[in-house]
């Protein structure tokens, strides 16, 4: 009985550090199944993918192409205007939606007694919406080079498909802490809550009122559009409308990576704390 006992605690104490490669290799797993899960979810990956190449196309490249009078200036901020659009609802219905579900089934429970590294499961979500985003970028950088009027070079497009990929983990954040709260019922209309107002009111499709545009420095579309408008040196809508003279010209670009990162800490740490508390 004693050998029996020793046998295997020695087994436990040796299989407690799990080698480098097991541990990779649950990474990957848990990430290949929460992709393939979300790819055949046709509620969720129809709308993500097909959605934003559908509209960037009809609005963002033929009717503001025939409403510009050939301004050149337009198309490209239609581009980074569309890719924030894009990045934004993978990250926030994908962890908002899911992990409520998954909370309110018991899924959370069942995968904390189950033998595989603690943060495999948010970070299986976190590469399933860098993938999503990643084939969103796709699709949009194909529609630009074939319809739109511009010349950007590849790199661009690299740097450009880089900074959305990073700057959907504000959006996963507040995903998270919507997920940690609401029921599997009521998450999807809290994250629409969440997600409608940042899409109309950070700027990405019209200028706002020049009173008004105060209420663009609350939402995190409105930082990593600044950079990713930036990054392809165009203007914003509200620049385009007002000039210089429009607050968010005046924003530095370390002030949007210190607020996304911000929010990104603040929207994590919470959730982190909730799920923690009540699982």
């Amino acid at each position: 009985m004693n050998a029996i006992s020793s046998t295997l605690a020695r087994d436990f104490s040796s299989g407690a550090a799990m080698p480098s490669r097991r541990l990779w290799r649950a990474y990957c797993t848990e990430a290949r199944f929460e992709t393939i899960r979300a790819l055949r979810a046709p509620a969720f990956s129809i709308p993500f993918l097909m959605l934003p190449i559908a509209l960037y196309v009809l609005i963002g490249v033929f009717l503001v192409n025939a409403m510009s009078h050939g301004d050149a200036r337009i198309a490209p901020t239609m581009f980074a205007n569309w890719s924030v659009f894009g990045v934004m609802g993978p990250g926030m219905f994908g962890f908002g939606m899911f992990v409520a579900l998954e909370r309110e089934q018991g899924l959370l429970r069942l995968k904390r007694a189950m033998p595989m590294p603690p943060a495999a499961y948010l970070a299986a979500k976190m590469a399933m919406t860098a993938i999503f985003s990643g084939l969103v970028m796709l699709t949009l950088i194909a529609g630009a080079v074939a319809l739109a009027p511009m010349t950007l070079t590849a790199g661009q497009y690299i740097r450009i498909s880089l900074l959305e990929l990073a700057g959907s983990l504000p959006f996963c954040a507040i995903g998270l802490f919507i997920g940690s709260l609401a029921s599997g019922k009521a998450a999807p209309a809290f994250v629409n809550l969440a997600y409608i107002p940042m899409m109309h009111l950070g700027g990405l499709f019209y200028p706002l009122p020049k009173a008004a545009q105060v209420v663009e420095f609350f939402t995190p579309a409105f930082y990593l559009d600044k950079l990713s408008l930036r990054l392809l040196g165009a203007p914003s809508m509200d620049e385009l409308a007002f000039g210089g003279s429009a607050p968010s010209s005046h924003v530095s670009s370390a002030v949007c990576v210190a607020v996304l990162a911000g929010i990104t800490l603040l929207f994590g740490m919470l959730a982190a704390r909730r799920l923690k508390r009540v699982g």
